[in-house]
């Protein structure tokens, strides 16, 4: 237990196959880190900053940041996510590296929550910037959540739950942040025990399937820089950039994660990568699944559609974010674009949901029961 999180049993980048646990060492220097939300707000609710593929540290970056910062003084929001992609173009020389500063401590200053963090290809580069390819650079991103008020990320993947108040015994929301980098990064793993079919994911897939089947949370969000649907140019996984099906390179075996472990059991998958504002409706083939594509706070997309997956809202072409709020009756999800020049939000979208996709579901049945 970390701070009020399950982490999962994430494993350090060493030659060829050494094995060893990456997790946020405590220091001596460590500051006060700002605290999880204990209980939901005056309203029953918890409110959550959404954010993906920030860490750029241009103007844009700060302009959508101090847009989010109003929008999260007037919601209470409590508790911050970012999807990955944290520091651009090839993720952290080290855990003290100055980009750390420069790429998200001073553009989030006064947004004093907890950002639970995920690693997205950038974070993870080898040679070729976004390759996805150098797993090392993200044990740095653990590392450096030790010294980190808002940083959370106490190991390459984790759970964490917020309690639903009241008495009540069961969480009211379960997160489930993942690793996806392993089964979409665009170069071979050198280290074999980061490949696709490797003892990494092998146990982080086990890992997802035990806590999401053990998980007596009402709403579940998982976490996950590569999204599974996608209408933007990088396309859905197992098609990821045109690559052909059945190749690695093409998220395939992230596919087969999603499908076989995630739908039909998490209400939301979240996802970056794709520099736009996706909410994509939940479809009998995603079994009640939710995909949301949120990579826009500090880069933008091309402006078309390039796939025609069912969905709610979507804006290609403007900066934003979103915000989910959590209730036990409802779970709503508000789209936010940005104006660059004024560092204003607009709400765009609004969508709500009054039933958990697991409704009626017995605590630790299989995927896809209903």
């Amino acid at each position: 237990m970390l701070g009020g999180a399950v982490a999962g049993a994430a494993l350090a980048a060493l030659p060829f196959g050494a094995q060893q646990r990456a997790v946020a060492a405590a220091r001596p220097d460590a500051p006060d880190r700002f605290p999880l939300p204990s209980a939901p707000g005056p309203s029953g609710e918890y409110a959550v900053l959404i954010t993906g593929d920030a860490g750029t540290g241009k103007a844009e970056q700060y302009a959508v940041a101090a847009a989010a910062k109003e929008i999260c003084r007037a919601e209470g929001v409590g508790l911050a996510v970012g999807l990955g992609d944290n520091i651009y173009e090839n993720g952290p020389e080290s855990d003290h590296d100055s980009e750390f500063d420069e790429k998200f401590e001073r553009p989030n200053t006064g947004i004093d929550v907890p950002w639970l963090m995920v690693l997205g290809n950038h974070d993870c580069s080898g040679l070729v910037p976004g390759s996805g390819g150098d797993p090392s650079r993200g044990d740095r991103e653990v590392a450096y959540a030790a010294t980190s008020r808002r940083w959370y990320m106490p190991s390459r993947y984790y759970n964490v739950t917020l309690p639903a108040g009241n008495g009540r015994q069961d969480p009211l929301i379960e997160f489930f942040a993942l690793d996806t980098n392993p089964v979409a990064s665009s170069v071979v793993q050198l280290d074999p025990h980061y490949r696709w079919n490797g003892p990494y994911m092998r146990e982080q897939r086990r890992w997802l399937d035990t806590a999401l089947r053990a998980s007596r949370a009402r709403w579940k969000v998982v976490l996950g820089h590569h999204p599974y649907l996608n209408n933007g140019k990088h396309g859905s996984a197992g098609s990821y950039d045109g690559f052909v099906i059945g190749h690695y390179t093409s998220g395939i075996h992230l596919k087969e994660l999603y499908e076989e472990v995630v739908c039909g059991r998490a209400d939301v998958i979240m996802s970056g990568h794709d520099h736009t504002l996706q909410i994509l409706e939940p479809t009998d083939h995603t079994r009640g699944t939710r995909q949301l594509v949120c990579g826009a706070a500090s880069k933008t997309g091309d402006g078309k559609a390039h796939f025609t997956h069912p969905a709610a809202w979507q804006d290609f072409t403007r900066h934003g974010f979103m915000l989910l709020k959590v209730s036990a009756g409802a779970m709503t999800i508000d789209a936010y674009t940005v104006d660059v020049a004024t560092k204003k939000a607009q709400l765009a979208h609004r969508t709500r949901t009054t039933r958990p996709v697991t409704a009626g579901v017995p605590v630790g049945a299989p995927a896809g029961a209903r």
